[in-house]
């Protein structure tokens, strides 16, 4: 079977690439293992969505058909050192309408995966399991485990941290383990939260609460695994209070809405995100600590800038030609790069037992919050990825 493109990957950067493609002539093939599931009460996996990554959404026709019900916009967040510091950031006070939407991820799967069924030019492969690939000058053949053989002009990696893709092409990624689980839960709670994020940098981790719809949160704690070990142990209730406890109680007490769930954290650099007849998108590219809630937006905007890129191309450039392919790495040269050591940067900094580490990062985000064009840079480069 012939296409123009395989997406190897039908996540939410996967499927939002595809998506993105609709108009065009290509003609795409999708694998992916399973497809996305609806989720009885709330789905434990939550993400920040900028403005550009809701605006991309809805450019896909997505956004307007999620359940409004269960996306909370940000209209402000606080973060708090570990060491009297404290940052305010308003989405009024820097001219936007949210600071970013709080929503489950299986919402937008969901949606994104209904517009692929319809799509005239997409074949989805599901389940599609990869066994075998090949690049070579002309294009690429790629082997499921049913023996079924796809070849195209390029193969895109839109399949996680582990890609498969990203190891069948050889490229190298170097990996940096943080010794730090992050612990998430959904949980309801006493008082209203009025749309607003917290944050704190703790001696024992990262805690953030996001605004869920009606009176529930989604928790976040990001810890070194003994912390995080200890977390997971509690009983529901013990859970609930530490949790409470660790942010003031300033949203009272709390009850469990979902259960809970860990995943290790880690930084990943790929050697490079396209070669010949290759690119990587999402995870398979990139990964970040969660501390600043942007990996699933990169994964949208590395969907978006090869669309864009595909898109445009004459009609006479071969997809798979390495000259086109350098465009898009060249639009995500940037925003990966900053955030992944701008976020690794802040973990070490806020890991650090040092009195006098202590001071210099509790008086930067005093500091920073007395400087309102700095905070308004931030504010606007977190929401549109760009300065």
């Amino acid at each position: 079977m012939n296409f123009d493109l395989i997406i190897v990957g039908g996540g939410l950067a996967g499927a939002a690439l595809a998506v993105a493609l609709r108009r065009t002539a290509l003609k795409i093939a999708v694998l992916e293992h399973a497809p996305p599931k609806r989720i009885d009460g709330w789905d434990p996996r939550v993400y920040a969505y900028s403005p550009a990554s809701a605006r991309f959404l809805e450019s896909l026709g997505v956004w307007a058909h999620l359940d409004e019900s269960r996306l909370m916009p940000v209209r402000e967040m606080l973060i708090s050192g570990d060491a009297g510091g404290s940052l305010r950031f308003s989405a009024h006070e820097s001219g936007l309408s949210e600071l970013a939407w709080i929503g489950e991820s299986s919402h937008v799967h969901l949606e994104l995966w209904e517009g692929l069924k319809r799509q005239h030019n997409v074949s989805l492969f599901c389940p599609g399991v990869p066994a075998a690939l090949e690049c070579h000058d002309a294009g690429v053949s790629l082997r499921l485990q049913d023996g079924r053989s796809l070849s195209a002009k390029l193969v895109v990696g839109a399949d996680g941290r582990e890609s498969w893709v990203r190891g069948q092409a050889k490229i190298d990624a170097s990996v940096t383990p943080y010794g730090e689980k992050g612990v998430v839960a959904n949980l309801r709670c006493a008082r209203a939260h009025h749309g607003t994020a917290f944050q704190w940098f703790r001696e024992d981790g990262v805690l953030a609460w996001l605004p869920l719809g009606g009176d529930a949160v989604s928790v976040v704690w990001s810890a070194p695994d003994e912390v995080a070990d200890s977390l997971l142990a509690l009983d529901d209730d013990a859970f609930c209070e530490r949790i409470a406890e660790a942010g003031g109680r300033c949203l009272g007490a709390f009850s469990l809405l979902s259960p809970r769930a860990a995943f290790p954290l880690r930084l990943m650099r790929v050697a490079r995100v396209v070669q010949p007849r290759l690119a990587l998108i999402g995870d398979a590219a990139h990964a970040i600590h969660p501390l600043s809630g942007h990996g699933i937006n990169l994964g949208f905007q590395d969907a978006k800038a090869l669309a864009e890129v595909l898109s445009a191309a004459a009609s006479w450039e071969d997809p798979g030609e390495l000259s086109v392919l350098r465009r898009y790495a060249r639009q995500r040269a940037e925003e990966p790069f900053l955030l992944q050591y701008a976020t690794h940067g802040l973990n070490r900094l806020f890991g650090a037992r040092n009195p006098v580490m202590a001071a210099l990062r509790n008086g930067g985000l005093n500091l920073t919050g007395q400087l309102p064009v700095l905070k308004d840079i931030l504010v606007r480069y977190a929401a549109n990825g760009h300065f």
